[in-house]
Order: C-alpha cells, then structure tokens, then sequence
C-alpha cells in the first residue's frame, strides 16, 4: 500500500501542470536567447537621390530605366567593359540593415561589417502569366551587398552611419519579386528573412515628385469604428501573381486597405467611384450601402463590388503591357446586371486570369464569367444556351457558389434549388465550357450525417442522419490535389467530385464564413464567430486553434515577453497564409492607441500545446508525484537524403553577381560605383533577356559573349570544352576560327595587375568572374517548391526515419511506415524501397517519382503544364510530430510536392551552326562561303547537299545536346534579301514543302521516304540523308536575278518542329532562322538570254577591233595632217598679230613715213604669202613620195 501523499487540490494541480507546461515548451527559445542574438534584416527602397540618407525609403512605381548611369562608364576608360556599349541602370535600390533586440542598430551595423559580415541578396522574378507575350521562365539572380557611408554628418573618422546596397532589378513580365536577405557566414548569426518587393502600378508621381494614388485618396486616420467588432473577411487574389492585395468590409466606408507588401505596410484608401446604385424592376430590393463587400486582386486589375455593382480599375504596369494601359479611373462594367456575389478563381491559366460574377434578378442561374489578359477585361454569360435552372430541370434555383477548373476547362457550380413540393436542396453542378454541357455531380444530403463517434464517414446515402440541416456556403478547390471542400455548418471532402467523405471532427454547431487555403496541404477554417480551425491535407482530423488552450498559453508566453502583437483588445481582420505560413491581420487597441500588425499563427505550436495539456499522465512515485507525456510521434528523426540537384527539376535559372571592387581602405563604395554595379546587374539582365538567338553560339551560356574578347583563358583548342556549360554533342569548333575571339584579346591578369595596383580607372575594379550564370547548385536537404517532369523523367530521393526506441525488425517495420499520396495515379507513379537498419533502429524508404508518358500532349516550354502533386506521409505522424529549429517548431511527416507535367520551362531548339558546317564541308569535300562573309550567318552552296543539325540547349542546366528526334522542316518565307523577306501563306507552304506537290513549286526535297500521317511533309532526324535543293520553276527562288556580278543568293525563313512526328517528349520545339543559300542557277531561257546577248557582244567587239586595226594607218594619215593644219592656221593667226602691233607701234612716231611703212608692210606681207604658197605646194609635191 503506497504512502499516502500530499492532498493536492484540483485547481492548483492544473495550475502547477500549467506553469510546468510553460517552463517545458519554452526551453528552446531560452537556449537560443541564451546563445544566439535575436537579429532580424530590414529592407527598405532607395531610389538615386536618395540612397546614403537616414530613414529613406520609397515605394516601387517606376519602371523605366535611367540612361545616367552610362555617364559613369565613360570613365572607365582601361576596365574590361565594351566602350561602345550603351549601360543603362534600374530605377531603385535595396537598403539592408539589421537590428538585434536590445542593441543599437547602428552599432550593430558597424561591427558586422568590420567583422566581414556582407548581405547577400536572392531575388527572384516570378513568371508572368500572359506566356503569349512573354517567355516562361523562372529566374533568380544572387547578389552580394556593398557597404556605403551614410550621407549624414558625422564627426567620426572613418564612419557613424553606414548600410549596404544592391540594384533592385525588375524583369519584363514580372511585377512580384520576392527578396531573399541572408549572410554570407560572417560576423553574428542571422536567420535569413524573406521581403515582398513588388511594383504598385496604382500609384503615380506627381510633379513635385510627391506619390498619388490612382484609385482614390488615402486616408490616414484609422479609426476604431473601421475594425472593432466589425467580421473578418477572405483575402482573394491570384496567387503567385498578383502584386498589390486589397481588402475591403470597412463598415459605411467605400474605402479599402491596399498594400504592396503583403501587409508588411499598407494603405487605408477611400475609392474615387461614384457609390450611386439605381435599383430597377429586376433587381431585388436591397439596402443601400458604401461598404466595399467583394475585392479581388489579379496580376494588373483590381475589382469590386458595391451593393449590386461592380468596377474594376487596371493599373499602370510598363512592364507587363510595353506601354501605358492603365485606367483612368474606376470602370463600371455589367452595369445592366444584379450581382450578388464575386466568385475569386485563385490561379491563372492560358495566359489569362477570371473572375466570376454570381448573377440575381432577371438572370438567375447563370455566370457572368470574366475574362483578364494583358489588363483587358472582358465578361461572356454562361451558359450559352440555357440557365442553369433549365439545364438541370427545375424552375427555381439559384447559384451559391463557382469555381473554375483550369485543366479540365470546367464549371463547378453550388446551385441551391427551391421546389415547392419539399425543402431547399442543394447540388453540385458541372459546366463544360468547350461543349456547353451541363451535368449534375452530387446532391448534398438535407441532413448532417450521423458520424457516431467516427472522425469521418463515407456519404453513401446509406447512413443514419442528424436533425440538423445541411446549409452550403461555398466551395474551395485545390487543382494540385484535385481535392474540392463544400463548406456551411459542415464540411465535405471529395477527390473526385462525386465521392464525399464527412469531417465529423467539425462541429455542426458552428458555421464556417470562409476558408484560406495554402494549395501546399494546409486549409484554415473561419468561422462566423470568428474561430480559428485547421485542417491538414491526407488527415480526417480538424483542430481547433483558436479559442483553445493552446492560444491561450501561446499568449502567455508573448505577454511574458513583451511582445508588441498582442493586446487585451483585438479583432482579426483577415486570415491568409504566406510561404506556406499562416497570418492574420489584427486591429490591436493598447493605452487607447489602434493599430493595424500582421502576425504568425503559430500552428505548430498550439498544435504542441494542445497535444502535451490532453495527452499526459500523473504517477506516483514514493511521496510525490511525477509528470509524463505521451509521445504520439512514431519516429524521431526524419531526414531526407540523397535529393538530386534540384535545376533539373525546379528549372531555376540563377546568375550570381558581386559589387565592382572600390580601391579605398575601408571597402566603401561610393555613388559612381554603385552606379557601375546598376549597369553590369543591368547588363547581366540584358543579355540573358537577348540570348534567344535561333543559331546556338559556341559557348552555351548568355555572358560568353560579353566577355569572349576580354578573358584570356576562355579561347579554347579544337575540340576544346565550352566555358559556362557542357559542350555540345559532338563537339564542335568554332565556325569561323579567328573571327569569334580578339586576335589580341587583352589578359584577365592585366586588370587585375592595375587593381592590385591601385591604378583602375575610376578606382573601380570590375572582377569579370563576378557575373556569371550558375549550373551546380546543390539540394539542401529538404524537397523542392515544385518539381517538373517531362515525358518518362524520374525524381529519386530516399527518407530516413529513426523509431523512438530500440525494437526488434517485425516492430520497426510494423511502427514506422511512410506511404505517398498520388493526385493523379493515372498519370505518375511513385515506387517506394524499404530498407530496415536493424543497428540503428531505422528504416530506409527509396522513393522513385515517375511519369507515365501518357497524361499530357506536347506544348511550348513552359505552357499549358498539367497541375498534380504528391504527398509524402508518414503513418500516424498528422498532428503530431514536430522538430524544434530556431525560427520555432515545424511539422513533420506531411510533405506536399507539387508536380507540373509537360514541356519544363527553360529548354530551346537551337541551329547547331557549328557542327552543320563542319559535317557539310566534311561529306561535301569543300565549303564556299558568300563573297561578303557574315559571321552570324554562314551561307551555303545551292548545289551542294544540305545536311541540317540542331541542339536542344538546356538554359537552367547549361547542358548542349545533339537533338536526336525527329522533326518536320519547312520553308515558311523567303527573299533575295533580309529586307525583302515576306511570310508565306498556309497553300504556299504546302506547295513549296510537301512531296505531293504537281505544281512544281518545291524548293527542295530529300532522300528520306518518312513522311506524317497524311504524307503532307517529310520527316527528318539527325541521321537524315540532307537536303537537295530545287527551286523549282514555280517557286520563289527560281530564276533569281543576281545584284552583282557575282551568283544569285536567297535567305530562307525555315520552320522546323518537332510536334506530332516526335514521341520522346512532350516538347513542342519550334524553332525559326534564316538561311543563307548562294550559287542559285538561273533558269534556262534567262541563261539563254544572257549567252545570247553575251555572245552577241563579244562578237561585236571582235569586228570591231578588226575594223580598227585595218583602218588604223589612214585614220593616223588623217589625224597628222588635221593636226599639221590647225598647228599652221594657229601659228599665222599669232604672227599676223604681233605685225599688227608693231606698225601701230611705228605710226605713233611718224605720219610722213606712213604710207612708206604702209607699202614696206604690204611688201613684206606679199612676199611672206609668196612663200607659204611655195612652201604648200612643195609639200603637196612630196606627200605622195613619202
């Protein structure tokens, strides 16, 4: 018989179990204030004007880049840049500080950078969704801080005041970015911190260089009425996309809050929109209102709805739309119409966002359905045909709730139908939008179900019933999972849309207002009363958060340490998760003070609380009494290991960048160089945005060419391995030797020789292996975001699991289990390896992701991906394992992946030039290039067999492979000219291209007998036989006429695709260039012509050079006798006038010598003529001798 002990009141128990409670869960986070600071980033915009000031910042609204940064380049006069390139700068900056509890930032700033502590900065661009205009892709670029003294006055020598500084890029396309702040090892441990940076296109700047909101005026004066007792509502947007939220519900207020930062900041604004409404006969009589009911945000447009009203208002976003399509003011649009509800359809899809408009009054039944690309908004009524109320044969129905699935293009409508013979009902309706089709799923029972006990029942109709009504509020849908919740006082789950499975662990009690789905596993459930309740995805059990004992001790613990969160006063305003995490929007009332603070759900950690204060045991031991929990986590340690390098399967593209080095002692950077390090990140942008060129370079990688004549080590031997990336299969020398690389190309060495020096111009040095693309990033242990699969590929990776204590093999194995959910079974296979290690009482699991090959047609990179995930799970684990990391407690055993199926974005058809040319000169036996060579386009000869190659280029990998496929090539233009080149028609096409031909239009043909289905075209591969060209008389390169006297040339425009005719991946390679075809023959009656008139001129010629030389000696007598006389004729002319000059000479002198001078003259005259005629006749007698 046990002593006895220590009466213990109830009450003092619990309160002892309590406090132990507190002082049991906290050890963590007093082990890591005891060793480790509490420091955290901060990130605020610069722009040029003002970077180097103290508490500056600015909101993102320009877009355009600055030309001043090329200024600065021009002073970089012996640095390894391009002096006739133009280097433009982005707009802003990235400011970063860091602060630590307790301690003065400042300090703190000075000390990490004197201990070698650098920001570095990760940002990454998100895709856009109009794929049409722009390219998919998912870019990063990594880039390393640079420490810059504050502009302020300071009496220190060396330093007060001191940030560090990046470029704030921006990408055409890409309006969200998320920033990424981490450390480079250095100085104190701070945990990395995510920021949201993202464009406002609804502000605008003003004149004086003050900021303007486009959509309304700001108001700054919160006041209490707007938040207190006032319900929470959904926060709707595209996710991923969109870059401002706005949330509207402010009671008699047309005002919304609006923020560009998912609420780290935001904006209370009250909307420039007229707030008249004009009831009409079809419309239902409602009260009038200002409050903002339905806000939804997309990538570029806004929209809401006032009483039955909606607007939309499209910002100013340069860089999605390449010119300004930004709204005026708000646009009333369906003004015609009674809407009752805005329906949010979460992800985009074909490269457009929707909106969905539930109708009341003279169209009930149907759906306004709204269509968003590039900022144009357009409606269209569904269905087509017929309401919904006709469809499904009833007279009265109205609908609830829709939602859009993208993938199958399909309607999900929650229609609640009054028949007057029995009650309301509802039912789940299906609409096929591609063939106005209507069908009806489910209909919901009219009672909730009877669970007896069960945390879920299956509804088959053949359970018993409560006496409680079933009454839908909406619908939520996870396209990854395909799994579809019908949420009212319930809560219905469904894989498939016509199977539901009952939570029974939701009360029916209470009414859900609203659920906020995370899409990665996690859903949170709103209640009308305003209670918290979780749900992880692959588990039946619903948890309840808040009010709970959980919250209240996580309370407690803030409270005990002052934290700035939490208020005895306070009322949620919305919930949303962010990075898988789940956040609320509170409106706190402290000492009389409002304030709006957005904060982290701790769901782990109530989920901790909740499990240790249900699940744990008093025993006695001899006097007293002693405390232990259960343990219901089946393992203790779960690690996943040997991940691949995720590139492959994210299709991450990164470039990593590193501030130009300044020549000053203590590392500071001032505005000229960060001004160089704007233009190289800018630069860096540029060439990766122009790398799309349809002939592959010899080096496979976007900054080869910025610094081919600059790098000394990067020209490379025959044979030689490309410099960026793998060489392409077969290798392949460069296509024109001696032209590609500076003859004399100036040593990386030599600048760093003038740096070492202190002798850089400008005393800023550029490091060229600082801007560079990275191929070899390495996993880091835990599962990617996404993973893509192309046709066949495989993700392998193996999951590690300890058992809690040692147990023989049976028990181990029977203990720990993992099982791995499938969306779309039909479509992936998952194969799991077990591997028991009895000595360390683990199991091993090898897990092996697969496509099926089958699920999904060939598309462009990146478009038309089909959504489906995979969940990895251990058995028993929902709810109930946890690992402790610094940033606090983390699930363990649920991990949700999501899968995209198709063509993964970053993979291209390239013209292999280099090895085209090589093979052709080698089974041709020669190669003449055109007269006027041009490196970028090598010419062919037209007589000479053609025999193409073509690279698939991997741009997130770097890897170059030979394309081993086969694929259809046709000529789709042509000129005799660049500028002459013109687009073929879709008749034309076939007649130049397709063996079927009678017209005598083709212009080439080949050996090969593999034509398509219909034999329309040839198909071609790597081991073709090569193409002869023809041009024959009907087609547009016949009978060209030369420009010059050298031989007629042609520029194709050729197609070549691989779609249909290759079954080896779901890419659809579509790759256009031109081609350079010299040595084109005339046709023969022109060539005829041209011999004819040739020869006729030749002939020509020949008579006349006889002629001339058989009256050449006659032609010369006649030339010297011509010359003879006009000599004579010019010599009497001149002696006639000096004797004329003398005698008036004479005359003046003498008047009675006159007449004697007169008849001397005559005399003289006579006489000199006497002679000449002598002489003439004399010359005349002897002509004939001679």
């Amino acid at each position: 018989m046990s002593p006895a002990g220590p009466a213990w009141p109830r009450l003092r128990v619990l309160q002892a179990l309590w406090a132990l409670l507190v002082v049991l869960l906290a050890p963590w986070r007093l082990w890591a204030i005891k060793n480790t600071q509490e420091c955290t980033w901060q990130v605020v915009l610069n722009n040029f004007e003002t970077v180097g000031k103290k508490d500056a910042s600015d909101r993102f609204v320009d877009q355009e880049p600055l030309y001043t940064v090329d200024k600065v380049f021009s002073l970089l006069v012996d640095a390894p840049i391009d002096p006739d390139e133009t280097y433009l700068g982005f707009p802003y900056y990235l400011k970063i500080n860091y602060s630590c509890k307790g301690e003065s930032s400042e300090a703190l700033v000075r000390k990490g950078h004197l201990t070698g502590l650098k920001p570095v900065v990760l940002v990454t661009f998100q895709s856009p969704v109009n794929f049409h205009r722009w390219k998919i892709e998912q870019l990063q670029i990594q880039m390393e801080a640079a420490p810059f003294r504050s502009k302020e006055r300071c009496n220190a020598e060396e330093v007060c005041l001191m940030s560090w500084y990046t470029p704030m890029p921006i990408k055409n396309g890409s309006v969200v970015m998320r920033v990424d702040v981490s450390s480079n090892g250095l100085g104190p441990f701070i945990p990395n911190k995510r920021f949201r940076v993202n464009i406002n296109g609804f502000l605008e700047r003003q004149r004086d260089n003050t900021l303007q909101f486009t959509v309304g005026n700001e108001l700054f004066n919160l006041i209490p009425r707007y938040f207190v007792n006032v319900p929470s509502r959904p926060l709707w947007y595209t996710v991923d996309q969109a870059p401002v939220f706005i949330l509207g519900g402010i009671p008699e207020e047309k005002a919304i809050l609006l923020t560009d930062t998912n609420f780290k900041d935001f904006f209370l604004v009250e909307l420039s929109i007229d707030s008249c409404w004009v009831g009409s006969f079809y419309c239902p009589p409602t009260s009038f209102t200002a409050t903002i009911y339905d806000a939804i945000a997309t990538e570029s447009t806004l929209f809401i709805r006032q009483n039955q009203l909606i607007y939309y208002f499209t910002g100013t976003y340069t860089t999605l739309h390449e010119s300004n399509r930004g709204s005026e003011r708000w646009v009333r649009v369906l003004a015609n119409e009674c809407i009752k509800k805005l329906c949010p359809v979460h992800f985009h899809s074909n490269g457009s966002e929707y909106v969905m408009a539930l109708t009341t009054g003279k169209h009930e039944g149907y759906v306004h359905f709204g269509t968003i690309t590039d900022g144009r908004v357009s409606f269209e009524l569904l269905p087509r045909q017929r309401s919904v109320c006709n469809g499904i044969l009833v007279v009265n129905c109205s609908i609830t709730w829709a939602v859009f699935i993208a993938g199958d293009y399909n309607l999900l409508l929650l229609v609640e139908i009054e028949d007057p013979s029995t009650r309301k009902y509802f039912q789940v309706v299906s609409y096929d939008l591609v063939s106005d089709y209507l069908v009806v799923l489910y209909t919901i029972p009219e009672f909730i179900p009877d669970a007896r006990g069960l945390e879920f029942l299956m509804v088959l109709g053949t359970e018993s019933y409560t006496n409680f009504p079933m009454v839908p509020k909406g619908m939520s849908y996870n396209p990854y999972n395909n799994l579809l919740f019908i949420w009212g006082n319930f809560l219905l789950q469904s894989y498939n849309s016509e199977n539901f499975i009952y939570l029974a662990d939701f009360p029916k009690e209470l009414s859900i207002k609203y659920l906020v789905n995370s899409f990665y596993g996690d859903t949170a459930i709103v209640t009308e009363t305003e209670e918290i309740w979780y749900l992880l995805e692959g588990s039946y059990q619903v948890y309840k958060l808040f009010p709970s004992k959980g919250w209240e001790v996580h309370v407690s613990l803030q409270v005990m340490q002052q934290s700035s969160l939490y208020a005895p006063n306070e009322t949620m305003v919305t919930l949303f998760y962010e990075d898988h995490r789940l956040y609320q929007l509170v409106y706190l009332i402290d000492n009389q003070q409002g304030r709006l603070v957005k904060r982290l759900v701790p769901v782990e950690q109530l989920l901790m609380y909740q499990q240790i204060s249900t699940d744990y045991l008093l025993e006695r031991q001899g006097s007293h009494l002693t405390l232990s929990f259960t343990n219901f986590c089946p393992f203790t340690v779960m690690r996943l290991r040997d991940l691949p390098n995720p590139q492959i399967y994210t299709r991450q593209e990164r470039y990593r960048a590193q501030p130009p080095r300044v020549l000053e002692p203590g590392g500071f950077h001032s505005d000229n160089s960060l001004a160089v390090y704007q233009g190289l990140v800018y630069y860096l942008l540029w060439l990766h945005s122009k790398y799309d060129k349809p002939y592959a370079d010899p080096v496979h990688d976007p900054t080869w060419r910025w610094w081919k004549n600059k790098k000394q080590d990067q020209v490379r031997g025959e044979g030689g391995e490309s410099v960026g990336g793998p060489s392409p299969d077969p290798p392949s020398p460069s296509p024109c030797p001696g032209t590609v690389f500076a003859p004399h190309p100036v040593p990386q060495d030599y600048y760093f020789y003038l740096a070492s020096n202190w002798r850089s111009a400008g005393s800023v040095h550029v490091d060229m292996a600082s801007y560079e693309k990275i191929y070899d990033l390495k996993a880091e242990n835990e599962l990617p975001e996404r993973i893509f699969l192309d046709k066949g590929t495989s993700y392998r990776f193996s999951v590690f699991l300890t058992a809690g204590e040692p147990e023989p093999l049976c028990t181990v194995q029977s203990k720990v289990g993992l099982a791995v959910v499938l969306a779309d079974p039909e479509c992936i296979e998952a194969v799991v390896k077990e591997k028991v290690l009895v000595n360390r009482n683990s199991v091993l699991f090898w897990v092996t992701l697969s496509d099926k090959r089958f699920c999904f047609d060939q598309g462009i990179s990146g478009h038309h991906l089909m959504k489906t995930s995979m969940l990895l799970k251990v058995v028993g684990s929902s709810g109930h394992c946890f690992q402790n990391t610094h940033q606090g407690p983390r699930m363990q055993g649920n991990l949700m992946v999501p899968v995209l199926i198709g063509c993964p974005p970053g993979k291209r058809l390239a013209f292999d030039i280099t090895y085209t040319l090589e093979y052709n000169r080698l089974q041709n036996k020669h190669y003449f290039d055109c007269v006027h060579v041009d490196p970028e386009m090598p010419c062919f000869l037209f007589r000479d067999i053609f025999y193409p190659f073509f690279l698939i280029q991997d741009l997130v990998t770097g890897d170059s492979g030979s394309f081993q496929g086969s694929y259809v090539l046709k000529v789709v233009g042509g000129g005799p000219t660049l500028d002459t080149i013109k687009e073929y028609s879709e008749e034309d096409i076939y007649r130049f291209n397709s063996p079927l031909d009678k017209t005598g239009s083709l212009i080439w043909t080949t050996r090969n007998t593999t034509t398509t289905e219909d034999s329309a075209f040839n198909i071609l591969s790597h081991n073709s036989l090569g193409i002869e060209w023809l041009c024959m008389e009907n087609s547009p390169c016949h009978d060209t006429i030369p420009h010059s006297i050298f031989a007629s040339e042609f520029f194709f425009k050729v197609l070549v695709s691989n779609r249909g005719v290759d079954k080896s991946t779901y890419c659809d390679y579509q790759l256009t260039f031109q081609l350079h075809i010299h040595g084109l023959p005339l046709s023969a009656r022109r060539a005829f012509l041209i011999l004819m008139v040739s020869a006729s001129l030749i002939v020509g010629l020949v008579i006349l050079y006889v002629i001339s030389c058989l009256l050449s000696p006659y032609v010369v007598k006649v030339c010297n006798v011509l010359c003879w006389k006009i000599n004579n004729i010019v010599a009497w002319e001149s002696y006639i006038y000096s004797v004329a000059s003398d005698t008036r000479a004479f005359s003046n002198t003498s008047g009675t010598k006159s007449g004697e001078s007169s008849g001397g003259i005559s005399r003289v005259v006579s006489m000199v003529a006497g002679e000449n005629k002598t002489d003439t006749k004399e010359t005349l007698r002897k002509k004939p001798i001679s």
